[in-house]
């Protein structure tokens, strides 16, 4: 009896991979669809409001700003490492190698 079990339970272990293969259906031939994806990724930056504390200059903002002379509007000397800008009508006080906002005034 142990015989006939183990000669069947060794059948079933090595008909498993056979019955699975049967199961996969080959592809069809003849018929090949090719699918077309574009993707199109685009960037928007939105600004909301004005300058704020604690915001950093782009690149283009730092090129259109120009250095002011801080004494003639009575403002307060810069720290070490900051300088005064002017970008439209705003006045901001900016870190030279950061671009950090660390103070707004209006020019109006």
């Amino acid at each position: 009896m142990r015989k006939i079990f183990t000669v069947l339970l060794a059948a079933s272990v090595l008909a498993m991979p056979l019955a699975a293969t049967a199961q996969v259906k080959p592809a069809p031939t003849g018929k090949q669809v090719v699918v077309q994806k574009e993707v199109v990724k685009k960037k928007v930056i939105v600004r909301k409001g004005g300058w704020v504390k604690g915001r950093r200059l782009s690149a283009s903002d730092r090129r259109r700003a120009t250095e002011i002379d801080y004494r003639a509007l009575r403002l307060t000397s810069p720290p070490r490492g900051y300088h005064w800008v002017r970008i439209n009508n705003s006045i901001l006080l900016v870190g030279i190698t950061s671009g950090l906002i660390s103070k707004v005034h209006d020019a109006r």
